[in-house]
């Protein structure tokens, strides 16, 4: 290994996407402490790396200052004066190769990320389709890591000094006196949305005996939990009252996160936080489960009745009648799963 490793990390885009690079970020680089890290990404996820060593987080301004490929060509010029000895593409995107095209002229050492875009087609595809377990999301980072020349070892969590309870936190839900759950119920697709009257029947149940946190993001879905939470007691909506970092430190201090698949799955998950999520067209065999958790945790919909799942990898597709599958998935086996999990971590 050379002196003086700086490896730059290109992931741009997808907040759960960036989220399931922690783990393997935090392992890299307590098995290779003499190395340092640039993580190049959108300003508004910076947070996810604050308090790993060794990691700088550096704003891509892909809408505005970095935009095309001049503003990447300007982008490079900004990064080349970090002194990168190696490029990790963990994105493999039309800005991300633009961007590490440019370096193929500095010499520098180039890993990219294979996708496995055939694998997940014959998952996907309702004839002939392969129905298994594909490598996950966090190995295939790992996995661009080891091309480079780095070792990597993901299988067992870095352990993590917990994060004191900010005030902000504490002026919103209160001390904590008894378990905090949170509770994300919404997806980038409605296909991977839990029905909200379901939702509804867990959480009138689970309010009796926990405190509630319900996490979102959007005008829609902050009026959506702000009736929520007028609804039930005991629950409280942080959606648009926290900023990144302040939900982060909620998060932290949750006994369990209820989620979809989607990004705060793997905000709990990356912050060693035991995480059930529900799935509908999409499937944890695609290799976005949750980083660390047991496959149990993940409650599926009646595969006998709806067989041709996953329709897609990432839910924007679903197949033909398929609308309801996730109606099959009872509340009284999440509260039940959620209620497990709670004794098993207290």
């Amino acid at each position: 290994m050379q002196a003086n490793t700086h490896i730059l990390v290109i992931r741009l885009s997808a907040m759960g996407d960036v989220a399931m690079t922690i783990p393997v970020i935090r392992a890299l680089i307590e098995q290779h402490q003499e190395i340092k890290i640039t993580f190049l990404s959108k300003a508004f996820l910076k947070p996810l790396f604050d308090g790993i060593p060794n990691v700088t987080f550096y704003a891509a301004d892909v809408t505005k200052k970095h935009k095309g490929v001049l503003g990447l060509y300007q982008l490079y010029k900004e990064l080349k004066k970090l002194k990168i000895t190696h490029i990790a593409d963990v994105h493999n995107v039309l800005r991300s190769k633009i961007l590490r095209s440019y370096f193929k002229f500095s010499s520098k050492h180039i890993g990219v990320i294979d996708k496995g875009r055939s694998e997940k087609k014959a998952l996907t595809r309702t004839t002939d389709k392969i129905f298994k377990q594909l490598k996950t999301s966090h190995e295939r980072y790992a996995a661009v890591f080891r091309k480079l020349g780095f070792s990597v070892d993901i299988s067992k969590p870095t352990r993590l000094e917990k994060s004191k309870l900010q005030n902000s936190i504490i002026n919103l839900v209160g001390e904590k006196k008894n378990h905090w759950i949170g509770i994300a119920p919404f997806a980038a697709y409605d296909a991977k949305m839990y029905p909200l009257d379901l939702m509804e029947k867990v959480i009138d149940e689970l309010s009796t005996k926990n405190t509630l946190l319900l996490f979102g993001g959007g005008k829609s879905e902050i009026e959506t939990l702000s009736k929520i939470e007028k609804k039930f007691s005991n629950c409280i909506s942080v959606a648009g009252k926290l900023n990144l970092s302040e939900e982060l430190n909620a998060i932290a201090h949750l006994d369990c996160m209820l989620a979809m698949d989607s990004g705060n799955a793997h905000f709990s998950a990356m912050l060693q936080i035991p995480t059930i999520t529900l799935w509908g067209a999409t499937h944890p065999f695609a290799g976005f489960a949750p980083y660390n958790q047991p496959q149990e945790n993940c409650i599926l919909p009646d595969l006998e009745k709806y067989p041709n799942i996953p329709c897609s990898i990432y839910g924007n597709k679903i197949c033909d009648g398929y609308e309801d599958a996730m109606r099959t998935i009872s509340p009284k086996k999440v509260i039940e799963k959620v209620e497990t999990t709670l004794k098993l971590n207290s």
